[in-house]
């Protein structure tokens, strides 16, 4: 006979977020790993802490989340704050049009290419202007294999990339 099965509790994404951790804590109990729960705080000292000293073991950084808020789809955490590098990176493309890019096509220090996030407005418009005179371009796939319109020019940005596996690439200033 095998370790007892939990009881089905069905669909509970509408319940609070600190009733879902606490179910899911008493199924890891349970039934011990693979599967481990995340730590989880709600002493903002602590959460300094662990974004402060917790890096060399693989936290990329912490999320705030509300302890009332149900399950949704997609990003419903409050603040996510990940440890990240500023550096230059050579722009290799964009998506989007090259009137109104969406997002840039980096290549960074290490060789990898990469997008990155949404071009706020104003960003949008610095490269706008400078790759209108890199002219037309073609299609090319970043490392992750996103595709991207690559383009000739010596743009140059400054962003913030992560350091950990799921590294994010925001562009911070235009060169």
């Amino acid at each position: 006979m095998g370790p007892a099965r939990p009881p089905r509790l069905g669909d509970i994404r509408a319940r609070p977020y600190l009733e879902r951790r606490h179910l899911l804590l008493q199924l890891l109990e349970n039934n011990g790993p693979p599967i481990q729960a995340v730590p989880a705080t709600d002493d903002i000292e602590v959460a300094r802490a662990w974004y402060e000293h917790l890096q060399d073991q693989g936290v990329e950084g912490v999320v705030a989340k509300r302890g009332t808020a149900p399950y949704r789809a997609g990003r419903i955490w409050v603040k996510k704050i990940r440890h990240a590098d500023t550096i230059d990176a050579e722009v290799v493309g964009y998506t989007g049009p090259p009137s109104h890019p969406r997002a840039l096509a980096v290549r960074l220090p290490d060789g990898r290419r990469a997008l990155t996030q949404r071009l706020t407005a104003p960003l949008s418009g610095a490269a706008a202007a400078r790759l209108a005179s890199a002219g037309p371009g073609g299609r090319a796939r970043t490392d992750g294999g996103d595709t991207y319109t690559s383009v000739s020019t010596d743009l140059m940005v400054e962003v913030l990339a992560g350091t950990t596996r799921h590294a994010v690439v925001t562009v911070t200033r235009i060169r």
